[in-house]
């Protein structure tokens, strides 16, 4: 009987490494037949090439199993995405229904659509203390007061906010805010901020901002916070009414509003209890974790292009009021307006529901690179960043005796053979891809890199308890010439759209023709190949 699942993903681990055949791509050969792994001889013990390079494989495992990584024809998807998410059950399916149906009710309500704190939790937003101590404020931060528990459920103030930024010797600062009143659709604030420290990047094409606005400004980031304190505190309610003697009702807090509402939050340096997102409040297509764009919800929902400024930069007002009509179009329509009807759901929320084989709850943990708290690890019971495999190794030890599933990455490998790219920011937005794609490191430079993974695994492995299912896949081979060439059709695409002809584009190196989109399909294909091993800890 399987006590506990322990999953491990390991791009880079190709079937070269292993002294696999390649993985079939024929449409005459059946692609899902798993490989015999050869059985390493005496010879091989010891050599840096083939099977003998990672040996814990050949020795622990007999077969591998294909897999192929979600996509479609010009696109290979989220790994982890596919990984973490699972087919709805039948009695989550009628709990939903009911749900849905019990919300119609009430659908013009926008208190329905408030983040919980464990939503606000698993979206990085600022917790003020009274909810939760899990946000501990640094220097300059501030939070609304409290909400009473007997407030005004009528008057519900909702402000939809924008906030946008620059880069300065501190990091990312406050360089503008736009607020909205949702009822009246009346701008009530909106003013630029002179940064605290010299500025070194405008972030012009994202924010609009230009040296020359704020050149003259003098408010700043402090008179900006205390403006928009009073306005998301509740007015102090007289406790007795002109006309009667007994005592009224505290007026509501205000509800604030936006798109991925965190951020914003995080340039005000303020935490607010009160909070809708229209980054969680409609669906992206291809569901969760994944959060729609703002300008995609606006166009696809309210028929309407935003952000079409190009290198002038986002507009806040013109962004909060998309925030403003996307609420508006959902009390209108219900709360299904806007989301895809995929019957899916995280699979540590199944878990969540789950009792384990001796009537406990099933406990989950995923231990991985970068902080998995705020993604794909935000509905495990515990999530655990780290910054390398020896860290993610030790992890996974630490975690497994008190939890069924536990998730981890070993990444250095995939680093090693350039299959990473950063990711982009604001502030530090990356590089294309080149064009042509790096040689392989040699034998010689990758051997350090593979004697520390057969390590790791084997470390892994001996300190698994015993009836532990382990399960080892890649996820997908390399996806570089597959980056090159959609970079390249990206690029071909946007200059289309920006009103050159191809006789215009030719000269600046940016062509695409029929024989690109059938390599661009090879190349994803292959891209979408892994390999994945199974066996329990005996």
């Amino acid at each position: 009987m399987i006590q506990k699942v322990v999953a491990l993903l390991v791009p880079g681990l190709t079937p070269d490494l292993l002294s696999l055949p390649p993985l079939p791509t024929s449409a005459t050969v059946n692609p899902n037949l798993p490989l015999s792994i050869p059985l390493l001889s005496p010879a091989d013990v010891g050599s840096d090439t083939g099977a003998a390079s990672i040996p814990f494989i050949a020795s622990t495992f007999s077969h591998a199993c294909p897999t192929r990584a979600p996509g479609d024809q010009t696109r290979m998807h989220s790994v982890l995405s596919a990984f973490f998410t699972g087919p709805v059950s039948g009695e989550e399916k009628k709990r939903r229904l009911m749900q849905r149906v019990q919300s119609e009710v009430n659908k013009s309500d926008p208190t329905q659509y408030l983040l919980s704190l464990e939503e606000m939790i698993e979206n990085d937003y600022p917790i003020p203390s009274y909810m939760a101590d899990v946000f501990e404020k640094p220097e300059g931060w501030v939070e609304t007061p409290q909400p009473a528990a007997d407030e005004r459920k009528t008057d519900q103030k909702i402000y939809a906010i924008d906030c946008e930024m620059c880069v300065t010797e501190d990091g990312k600062e406050l360089t503008r805010v736009c607020l909205i009143d949702f009822t009246s659709g009346i701008v009530i604030y909106d003013q630029l901020v002179k940064p605290s420290k010299p500025i070194l990047d405008y972030l012009t094409r994202w924010s609009g901002i230009t040296a020359e606005q704020l050149n003259p400004i003098t408010t700043t980031h402090a008179e900006v916070q205390a403006h928009i304190m009073r306005l998301l505190s509740p007015p102090a309610s007289n406790p007795f009414s002109a006309s009667k003697s007994t005592p009224t009702a505290p007026a509501a807090t205000p509800i604030l509003l936006g798109h991925s509402l965190e951020s914003d939050l995080k340039a005000l340096k303020i935490s607010h209890p009160r909070c809708i997102d229209t980054a969680l409040l409609y669906h992206h297509p291809r569901g969760r974790p994944l959060k729609p764009g703002l300008a995609w919800l606006t166009k696809k929902w309210c028929g309407r292009a935003i952000q079409t400024r190009g290198e002038g930069g986002h507009d806040p007002e013109e962004d909060a009021r998309a925030c403003a009509d996307l609420l508006t179009k959902k009390l209108a329509n219900g709360p299904g307006f806007g989301e895809f009807k995929v019957d899916f759901e995280s699979i540590f929320t199944r878990m969540g529901r789950a009792n384990g084989r001796t009537g406990g709850v099933v406990k989950s943990a995923v231990v991985d690179h970068g902080n998995p708290g705020v993604m794909h690890g935000a509905k495990a019971d515990t999530a655990i960043g780290c910054k390398s495999d020896a860290e993610v190794l030790a992890g996974v030890l630490d975690v497994v005796p008190a939890h069924q599933f536990v998730f981890g990455r070993f990444m250095e490998l995939a680093q090693k053979l350039g299959w990473v790219t950063p990711k982009a920011s604001a502030d530090q937005p990356i590089a294309p891809p080149p064009s042509t794609i790096e040689p392989p490191p040699s034998t010689a430079e990758l051997a350090p890199v593979l004697t520390s993974l057969n390590a790791h695994l084997k470390a892994l492995h001996a300190g698994l308890p015993p009836r532990t299912a382990l399960i080892i896949f890649t996820g997908h081979s390399d996806p570089r010439r597959m980056s090159i060439l959609n970079a390249r059709k990206i690029a071909f695409e946007s200059a289309l759209k920006s009103g050159k002809t191809p006789e215009e584009i030719r000269p600046l190196g940016l062509t695409w023709s029929a024989t690109d989109g059938r390599d661009l399909e090879e190349a994803v294909e292959l891209a979408r190949r892994g390999l994945l091993f199974l066996g329990i800890k005996q």
